[in-house]
């Protein structure tokens, strides 16, 4: 959402941008890691967190890209109504048909849905519902800082490994529906949904590339998928 805009060099490694046949970038054992444009100003953390784990990643914007990809990135910088501009066509149609694994991070989790407060904007519509604006009573908005998740019934494949109540970096002012998707949540004035899936989409609210040797730990389960 609106609160994770930052300043930051853009990423060199931006796909569909030169008009060259397309040729993404490949972790060291083969597997193709695509991160989508979706507009936002910084990156960089979440390719430099791949990087420790000796993977590469694209940012593109070239739907081509996305269905040769292995595992794609759907990232959590920016603001609702330009990313759901972005993904409006063809890009959008191509990160909904995606039959391989999918991460939404923060605001790349609340595009899942059918729509967002924020803007108002459009989502995928890969589940229902819409995304609320938090109004945690006596509390702070945005829900900026450490926090524990805890796993609501059986444990999501991206907490493998993780013990419960681990604390996570949290940075946003929306929130996703609760429903039979969510896999893990975090209290902020009430249950807040933190980790959800449907078939190969999972989603995370918190910023793993943020959340130091856990957040990488997600991001290894995720890479491990």
């Amino acid at each position: 959402d609106r609160s994770l805009l930052q300043g930051g060099r853009a990423i060199a490694a931006r796909g569909g941008q030169s008009g060259r046949k397309p040729r993404p970038a490949v972790d060291k054992g083969g597997a193709v890691i695509a991160i989508v444009d979706t507009g936002g100003a910084n990156l960089a953390s979440i390719v430099n967190a791949l990087a420790r784990l000796h993977a590469q990643a694209e940012v593109t914007g070239d739907p081509t890209r996305l269905r040769t990809a292995g595992r794609v990135i759907l990232p959590g910088v920016g603001a609702a109504p330009e990313a759901a501009r972005r993904l409006a066509g063809e890009l959008g149609q191509a990160v909904t048909s995606l039959q391989v694994p999918v991460l939404g991070i923060c605001l790349g989790m609340q595009l899942y849905f059918d729509e967002s407060e924020e803007g108002p904007a459009r989502g995928l519509g890969i589940l229902p519902g819409a995304v609320r604006r938090m109004r945690p009573p006596g509390l702070t908005v945005p829900h900026m800082g450490w926090n524990s998740v805890t796993s609501t019934g059986e444990p999501s494949p991206l907490l493998t490994g993780i013990a419960e109540g681990t604390h996570f970096y949290f940075v946003h002012s929306y929130a996703v529906p609760a429903g039979a998707w969510v896999e893990a949540a975090c209290d902020y004035g009430g249950a807040v949904p933190a980790v959800i899936r449907k078939d190969n989409f999972f989603g995370v609210q918190f910023h793993p590339e943020r959340s130091g040797p856990a957040g990488a730990k997600v991001l290894a389960n995720f890479l491990a998928l």
